[in-house]
């Protein structure tokens, strides 16, 4: 047993093996979630089902419906409901999201913004696993700088839902980025280093960055490169 406990897990007393099942485990299900975030965006397209979800209205409806979701996720992680609510999130997300992807496809150019949206936070996601396995140091101090990082661009999105400026949208869009990929990084790290053991949990935290990088991408390709017919 000792010998399968690194030195690099700052405390956290999680075999080896244990670490990589929850790894695993996490990237299959993140990869699962994918499905039903595409058929949501999708059928939100299709359908233009969330287009009278805007301004206010819109927002209150993703807020309750999201943390409404992350309280149910919580609440059954550790059950045989935890997957299924998981994924019913993911479709939740995925027809939220709709909205945008269809504004962005409304450009000439739009299925390639698209794609340069999915590939660039596939990118991000690669670079940031590769990093969480390279780096020794402990990265948990991160956190509570990272949460005051995101509370703030929530904070900032809201007031621009009613504000509507494009400029705002723009800095909004950077910082998320930013900061989701540095959180990327944090919760791999989390999972490599054993602090965190449950794999819908962590699968729950890496879908909301990758989200976030994605979303935050699409909007910034689709103010600064959208071509008009």
């Amino acid at each position: 047993m000792n010998e399968q406990v690194t030195s690099a897990n700052y405390g956290y007393a999680v075999p080896l093996e244990q670490r990589n099942r929850v790894l695993r485990n996490t990237y299959w299900l993140l990869a699962l979630s994918l499905l039903p975030t595409v058929l949501g965006a999708w059928i939100g397209v299709a359908t233009g089902i969330t287009n009278t979800l805007s301004g206010g209205f819109g927002l209150v409806v993703f807020l309750v419906g999201a943390f409404g979701f992350i309280f149910a996720i919580e609440k059954t992680k550790n059950s045989a409901a935890g997957v299924p609510v998981l994924l019913a999130f993911t479709f939740f997300m995925g027809l939220m999201l709709s909205r945008l992807i269809a504004m962005v496809l409304g450009f000439k150019n739009g299925p390639s913004l698209v794609m340069t949206a999915f590939g660039g936070t596939a990118g991000v996601f690669f670079v940031m696993a590769s990093l969480s396995s390279i780096i020794k140091r402990d990265l948990s101090g991160m956190g509570k700088w990272l949460f005051v990082g995101a509370l703030a661009i929530m904070i900032g999105g809201i007031i621009n839902v009613f504000v509507g400026s494009t400029t705002g949208m723009l800095v909004i869009s950077v910082m998320a980025i930013g900061v989701f990929s540095a959180y990327m990084l944090y919760d791999l790290k989390r999972i490599v280093d054993g602090g965190e053991t449950n794999y819908i949990t962590a699968t729950l935290a890496l879908y909301l960055d990758a989200y976030n990088v994605f979303q935050s991408l699409l909007m910034l390709l689709g103010i600064a490169g959208g071509e008009r017919d």
